[in-house]
């Protein structure tokens, strides 16, 4: 499959930080950033991208932030990877099989298919399908059993301190 861009990774991580979030609490971009370590500009590209697929809610004002625009269970894996990279398939079929050297440019060779793209959009299915099998919920549940006890009262102080 394709190499996911950088904002995937660093959109499932403010999902799952924003599902942590008290509810009808927001936490502000630059926070998000300061947290992950990335610069805010960078990330705030990809919050709005995450707010036109509406997966998280961008509360506007002084006192504003994000925050989830949905239950976790709501929202898959897959939500998060169309609003940073597209919809569009990873396989791009460019038909080369008809650019061999002797081949007829005859259309009527090329009813069907290529083969080869069929099997690679299949493949890509199976892939979507597992992502859009999972949710953040998911990656909540990950997080209590992998994230060292010493980690989440980082981030639940971080929480308390910044969100609004």
């Amino acid at each position: 499959m394709r190499r996911m861009s950088d904002g995937v990774e660093a959109a499932l991580h403010c999902a799952l930080v924003l599902s942590g979030l008290p509810e009808n609490k927001v936490l502000a971009g630059k926070h998000l950033a300061e947290l992950h370590g990335v610069s805010e500009s960078y990330l705030l590209k990809h919050l709005r991208a995450l707010t036109a697929a509406d997966v998280i809610i961008a509360v506007p004002g002084p006192r504003g932030g994000y925050r989830l625009a949905h239950i976790p269970q709501q929202i898959t894996l897959l939500d998060i990877v169309e609003a940073i990279d597209g919809k569009e398939p990873a396989f791009i079929c460019r038909e080369i099989r008809r650019r061999a050297p002797g081949k007829s440019q005859d259309s009527c060779n090329y009813k069907r298919d290529c083969f080869i793209k069929s099997r690679m959009l299949a493949a890509e299915q199976l892939w979507r399908n597992a992502l859009h099998s999972q949710t953040v919920a998911d990656l909540m549940q990950d997080g209590e059993q992998q994230i060292s006890p010493s980690s989440k009262l980082l981030v639940s102080d971080y929480l308390n301190l910044h969100a609004r």
